[in-house]
């Protein structure tokens, strides 16, 4: 699962789901509504993609338990988000926060459990380019 479905979001769970991993991107509003109209479109210098249709939802509680959660919300959502995430956390669910900081390992660990936080980092610029579509840098 893809919380947080938008530049950084967008780019790795488009390249998960290009490769055959079975992906559900969390986002919201008019991206959400693109995504879910006409797919995820990515752009990129490795090669454009596009996922359609690409499962897509606001309400993680739909998405069910979950092996892996990449969490790449915004630094200053991370609690917030980390509140939506209980209902998806089955017993080996591992999440991946890509944002700066270390202190975010140790607030998701607070709130979800450390057993289940592992430390992520991701060198790549994305950005949402219009609704429904993601540019790679």
């Amino acid at each position: 699962m893809i919380m947080g479905a938008g530049g950084m979001g967008g780019y790795i769970g488009g390249r998960l789901a290009q490769a055959g991993r079975n992906v559900t991107f969390i986002t919201r509003g008019q991206h959400l509504r693109a995504i879910q109209n006409e797919g995820l479109r990515v752009q990129s210098p490795d090669g454009d993609l596009v996922l359609n249709p690409a499962r897509s939802t606001d309400n993680p509680e739909e998405v069910g338990p979950v092996d892996l959660i990449l969490l790449c919300v915004k630094s200053y959502d991370v609690l917030k988000a980390a509140e939506k995430l209980k209902p998806v956390l089955g017993p080996k669910t591992v999440i991946v926060p890509v944002q700066n900081g270390i202190e975010r390992i140790k607030k998701l660990g607070s709130i979800l459990g450390m057993e289940h936080v592992l430390g992520g980092a991701s060198l790549i610029s994305a950005q949402i380019h219009a609704p429904g579509s993601v540019r790679h840098h």
